[in-house]
């Protein structure tokens, strides 16, 4: 596990750009926190850099639950879970088809027994400062070598 201090929004979308470097098709990133927390921000954040535009519309999928983007490496499905009740919805969003691509979900405690074992899992939590932690868990190596995330820093 690592963990990177983010104490402001622009933090927050550095480590955005940063993960949208070292993702490819296969990959599922799993955003983790209370409301409020910054994930939306976080996939905000990486979506533009996957898609390689800093102005690109993101909009929340809080209503359609997935949003999807053509990037360079892969097709891109934004999740947001919130509403969801359980897995068994995820099949009508396109959860098989989406796994082929990259897949950045917000809520992923609703995956249940969906959850890839080999997604990366941040957790977004505040800090003292009155910033967030972000906390990394997986990928260690395919982090390290990263330039961004060589040093802990992103």
């Amino acid at each position: 596990m690592r963990e990177i201090s983010l104490p402001d929004a622009q933090a927050t979308a550095r480590l955005g750009h940063a993960l949208a470097d070292v993702l490819r098709a296969g990959d599922c990133v799993l955003l983790e926190g209370d409301l409020g927390a910054g994930k939306t921000t976080l996939a905000r954040a990486l979506l533009r850099g996957l898609c390689d535009d800093g102005d690109m519309e993101v909009p929340s999928p809080s209503y359609t639950l997935v949003q999807v983007y053509d990037a360079p490496v892969a097709e891109v499905a934004h999740f947001d879970l919130w509403r969801l009740d359980g897995p068994e919805g995820l099949y009508e969003l396109g959860w098989d088809d989406a796994r082929e691509g990259i897949v950045v979900v917000e809520w992923p405690q609703r995956l249940g027994g969906l959850t890839p074992p080999d997604a990366l899992r941040i957790t977004l939590a505040p800090d003292a400062a009155g910033g967030r932690i972000a906390r990394l868990e997986g990928w260690d190596t395919r982090l390290a070598q990263s330039a961004a995330f060589g040093t802990g820093e992103a």
